[in-house]
């Protein structure tokens, strides 16, 4: 642990120059700033720092280059900033985590946020790198345990896989992500919380996360209050922490939330530097933003460490065709929706799984559970499209067969999406076939005469 911290100081100190470029506000519009005197030096994206002449120095980048000077966009408020200050250009956006960053919570500039001192490491990272080579790139691997019944079987993740969970408010998207973090076999969890209240932040790391989950993640949270700049930031400088750990030939699962909110606060970057909102209010840019994040998750090089990614969409009245989520759907390995509707009749995880969709099958599993797999979503299907017909009364066992096996199986076979898994994947398979079993082993003629299987409504109390 102690070489690499000296080893980083090492090539920090060897990195440092007498000579600083800096130029001079002059002017402040609003949220941004404008800067001389630094035209020639800088490129798109820089990272400046600004010496306020009252109040703690700002950090900032660079959001314009014109011939009448640098537009700068701080990370935080602009009191305090005066005409004439001194904006100095500050080396690339980089970080520098390694393994002594697992169990801790960290600004998207690798700065501790748990109160504690936090060193980085002997290598700087880009914070906007470029993925793996396409061509050197390995093929996604085996199917991940997840600790879920669902996710074992028909919904299944494997390594390298990249898939999204698309879902409203409160249908219990953050206790499913917590749950991954816990349960998906991983080496290191990379967790990247991107606008979230402050006060959530110490509830998810302590209820959600808890001891388990800490133990083998490193989390990267910037704050609601923060700056659209530092939020912009946060799943970049999240998947540059995944990364190292992936070159280290580590299985690596990188959890996103929200997507949803890193598309609001680009927003805000590229309305401020004169981009034209086109896609229901987002700037043309927001699309190449989230398929680049995207593709640095994914498998490695042949031979090599993967980021298994899981990025959460909130999407407002249930609406899969709005911008980000239409964007996030065409580049990932599969999508999981939460449905409202099933969260209000109790049922967690609310995964609605005629919606939701695994693209690493049938390739992941053999013959016989593809089969399986396959049966289960035509009961549900036939359940689900005479649903209406069934609780008004007016269905008659007798006219489908199909329809009559999933009605005797559905709240059996609903039970168990919501079952956790404590063994392996084959124990979910063995619970899955016992329910298919009878559902294939039932016949009309097995009911009491005038008696219809219909589901019970609920009790007032």
């Amino acid at each position: 642990m102690q070489q690499p911290r000296l080893e980083g100081l090492r090539k920090r100190i060897a990195g440092l120059t007498p000579i600083r470029p800096f130029g001079r506000v002059i002017s402040v519009d609003g949220t941004y700033l404008m800067v001389d005197g630094l035209g020639q030096k800088v490129r798109m994206g820089d990272q400046l720092r600004l010496v306020r002449s009252r109040g703690a120095p700002l950090r900032g980048e660079v959001l314009k280059i014109a011939p009448s000077g640098v537009m700068m966009l701080p990370d935080d408020a602009l009191e305090g900033v005066a005409l004439g200050d001194r904006v100095f250009l500050m080396p690339e956006a980089q970080i520098a985590p390694h393994d002594g960053w697992i169990g801790r919570v960290v600004d998207p500039y690798g700065a501790p946020l748990d109160g504690y001192p936090l060193h980085g490491g002997p290598d700087l990272r880009p914070i906007h790198a470029r993925p793996p080579d396409p061509a050197g790139r390995g093929r996604m691997g085996a199917r991940l345990e997840t600790g879920m019944v669902l996710f074992n079987t028909m919904l299944p993740i494997v390594r390298g896989q990249r898939i999204g969970l698309f879902a409203g408010s409160g249908v219990g998207k953050t206790s499913l992500l917590g749950h991954f973090a816990r349960k998906v076999e991983a080496d290191v969890v990379v967790v990247a919380l991107v606008g979230e209240r402050g006060r959530e932040l110490r509830e998810f790391i302590d209820d959600v996360m808890g001891p388990e989950g800490m133990a083998r993640s490193v989390v990267v949270a910037a704050t609601s209050d923060r700056s659209p700049l530092v939020r912009r930031r946060c799943p970049a400088a999240a998947m540059a922490i995944a990364e190292y750990f992936r070159d280290c030939g580590l299985k690596v699962l990188f959890l996103a939330d929200s997507i949803t909110r890193l598309a609001e606060a680009h927003r805000e970057v590229a309305v401020a530097g004169g981009e034209v909102p086109a896609l229901r209010g987002y700037p043309p840019s927001m699309a190449h933003m989230i398929m680049s994040l995207c593709e640095r998750a994914g498998p490695g090089l042949e031979g090599g460490g993967d980021i298994t990614a899981i990025y959460t969409v909130l999407v407002a009245g249930s609406d899969m065709n709005e911008p980000v989520a239409d964007v996030l759907r065409g580049v990932l390995d599969g999508h999981v929706v939460l449905d409202r509707a099933i969260a209000e009749r109790g049922r967690y995880p609310a995964v609605n799984v005629l919606r939701s969709v695994s693209r690493s099958l049938p390739a992941c599993a053999g013959d016989r559970e593809n089969e399986r797999i396959g049966l289960a979503r035509k009961l549900m299907s036939a359940y689900h499209g005479s649903e209406t017909m069934i609780k008004a009364g007016l269905y008659s066992p007798g006219g489908d067969l199909v329809l009559d096996q999933a009605v005797h199986v559905f709240d059996k076979l609903d039970s168990l999406i919501a079952q956790k898994e404590p063994d392996t994947i084959a124990k979910s398979f063995e619970r899955l076939e016992l329910v298919l079993r009878e559902a294939e082993a039932f016949r009309p003629n097995q009911l009491k005469p005038g008696r219809v299987p219909v589901p019970r409504p609920a009790r007032r109390l």
